[in-house]
């Protein structure tokens, strides 16, 4: 077990003594003499762990404590005194203590303390995860599909789901390659553990690893706090990493180790912390194209290509449109509370021929707008978006003008930079929003 732990006690020899036991034991260790100095370095570091002994010149160890609590209640704070009485007990707990030891200090009760403490910590962190999933529901009987492609990707999902293995989703932008990757997740003996996702390209190289693999103070600039990982947070659960083959080269190392030991070390760092973590991985690119090209690491690749799947695109299972458009037509009536429960058969037919480039993430966006505009209980072709209905799709047009893919990106951007945000039209275009953004600077076009 590992975290950070700040120690407040004014006696020399057992501040020291506390801080090297901690020390061997994998902990980050911060520890002064007074109680303003603790608050101070508060003020500039999260601590998991606080340690302060109650009789202290200023203010006191359990006046430090009710201002912590004050501040964040959920801080685990342990207390320590030579004098014991049942009054110092009670207002201690009362005001929030963790737990309350006698001294003289024995190092391996205290060990055991803090251990038990890291322990009820987590287990807080992971009920709020179940709290905040707790409304939402992503076992295989919320896929929606009817085509054979869909039907024999969850059969073979079911048989995976519980099994430890990583798992490739392979597909376009929009398929619902996150939404089966939390199904997996749901349908696993890990469904009560988090499950993070971490879209790759969306957030800046940079900052990646240290979202990843968490960082120690001072590690670079700007690091002015100790900060866990994302991986170590998903410790027991499921890691979702989209677009991993976006990652750089020298985090795909980094992923590699990941995967292979199940240990993380933070940015600054020169321990590695174990976890246990199941990898979800997606793509929309072809990775075996990148391994020949060089861009992606061969052993990441066939470690990551364990058990794969591959989601079609919309427009190559068309029999899955209709169902699809019954149920967010259902969804977005009750958010709404609008009674919109029927498409006419000539929208219909037009959502069915249409290509769907942005695939399923595309008809959600179409069916929401449809509702909120429609006035009565049938979804009309007036309602649909005027790139549905006109005669040449823009695709087509583009396909017909020859463009180049530059020609193409620029047109794409100008057509539906104000009905997509920024995300969304990265994601279309298969580039990062970094991308996106030095493309609009080239082009001069500004953000609606």
């Amino acid at each position: 077990m590992s975290g950070s732990i700040l120690i407040v006690e004014d006696e020399e020899t057992l501040r020291e003594s506390l801080r090297r036991v901690f020390t061997r034991e994998g902990y980050y260790v911060e520890a002064t003499a007074t109680a303003e100095d603790g608050l101070k370095l508060l003020e500039e570091n999260s601590f998991d762990v606080i340690i302060a002994d109650i009789i202290l010149p200023g203010i006191d160890g359990t006046e430090m404590l009710e201002r912590v609590k004050n501040n964040n209640p959920e801080q685990v704070f342990i207390l320590m005194t030579a004098y014991a009485s049942v009054d110092t007990a009670v207002r201690a707990l009362r005001a929030g203590a963790y737990d309350y030891i006698m001294k003289p200090i024995i190092h391996e009760e205290i060990k055991q303390v803090v251990r038990n403490a890291l322990r009820q910590k987590d287990l807080l962190r992971h009920k709020r995860v179940l709290q905040r999933e707790i409304t939402r529901t992503y076992d295989l009987s919320h896929i929606i599909g009817e085509s054979p492609a869909i039907k024999s990707i969850l059969e073979e999902i079911r048989r995976v789901a519980p099994t430890n293995s990583t798992v490739l989703l392979l597909g376009e932008t929009g398929t619902g390659k996150e939404l089966l990757a939390r199904a997996i997740h749901d349908c696993s003996l890990r469904r009560d553990a988090p499950f993070i996702p971490i879209n790759c390209s969306a957030i800046p190289e940079h900052l990646l690893e240290s979202e990843l693999f968490g960082h120690l103070k001072g590690a670079f600039t700007g690091a002015t706090t100790n900060k866990k990982g994302l991986l170590e947070e998903a410790d027991g659960g499921t890691v979702f990493l989209d677009e991993i083959g976006d990652m750089s080269p020298a985090l795909q190392a980094k992923i590699l180790r990941v995967l292979e030991e199940q240990e993380v070390r933070p940015v600054g760092s020169t321990r590695s912390k174990r976890v246990d973590i199941r990898f979800v991985v997606a793509t929309n690119r072809d990775l075996l194209d990148s391994v020949r090209r060089g861009e992606f690491r061969e052993d990441l690749y066939y470690r990551v290509n364990v058990l794969s799947f591959y989601i079609p695109p919309l427009r190559e299972r068309r029999e899955d449109i209709k169902p699809l458009v019954e149920f967010y037509l259902k969804r977005y009536s009750q958010e709404f509370n609008k009674r919109v429960d029927k498409v006419s058969e000539e929208a219909l037919s037009i959502l069915i021929s249409y290509s769907w480039p942005g695939n399923v993430r595309e008809l959600k966006n179409v069916i929401e707008r449809a509702v909120l505009l429609a006035d009565s209980d049938t979804i009309l072709p007036s309602h649909l978006p005027r790139n549905l209905t006109s005669t040449d799709s823009f695709f087509e047009q583009c396909l017909n003008e020859g463009l180049s893919i530059e020609e193409y990106t620029r047109a794409f951007i100008l057509k539906y930079q104000h009905i997509y945000n920024e995300q969304e039209l990265a994601e279309r275009l298969g580039i990062t929003r970094k991308t996106l953004w030095e493309k609009r600077k080239k082009w001069g076009i500004k953000r609606p």
